[in-house]
């Protein structure tokens, strides 16, 4: 069912559980992973003009290669064949087009799980990647103890008095 499983990653800790899905899916349906990390290049736009664009690019590449690596890991012990990329582009966008120009089956993101108003003002890679990519998307909550949500959440609760 599944030869290509495209997984983007974003480096982070909490992306490891949509890793493991994908190469567990992977390993049953006989497919590759590729990993793919996007440099978002908008995101630094803002920047004073005599902050150098190759200096953040470079380290962003070096970001890239380091969340590519993870995957390739975690990829290679369970036995599963792996491709890496490292792209420029904006992140939603750019995975719909390598999903659809590298004839993925299927695109295994991570989900922070936020909602309400942090979703609307931060908005979301992954919602904009499942309203519009071509193959299918599975979306694995990332679960992270360090989460910003999780640590607001505790902060409230002990701002909280308790009769």
């Amino acid at each position: 069912m599944y030869d290509r499983i495209l997984v983007p990653t974003d480096g982070s800790a909490g992306v490891e559980r949509a890793v493991e899905h994908a190469v567990g899916l992977a390993e049953e349906h006989g497919a590759t992973v590729e990993a793919l990390y996007v440099v978002n290049a908008a995101t630094f736009g803002g920047l004073p003009m005599e902050t150098s664009w190759e200096g953040i690019s470079s380290v962003l590449r070096e970001e890239g290669h380091e969340a590519v690596e993870r995957v390739e890991k975690i990829a290679e012990r369970e036995g599963v064949d792996v491709e890496t990329r490292i792209v420029e582009g904006m992140p939603s966008r750019t995975i719909c087009e390598h999903a659809a120009s590298e004839d993925c089956d299927l695109i295994v993101m991570g989900t922070h799980g936020r909602g309400g108003i942090d979703r609307l003002l931060m908005g979301s890679v992954t919602e904009r990647v499942v309203r519009t990519a071509e193959p299918p998307v599975l979306t694995v909550r990332m679960e992270s103890d360090d989460s910003d949500a999780d640590a607001e959440e505790r902060a409230a609760e002990e701002r909280t008095p308790q009769p």
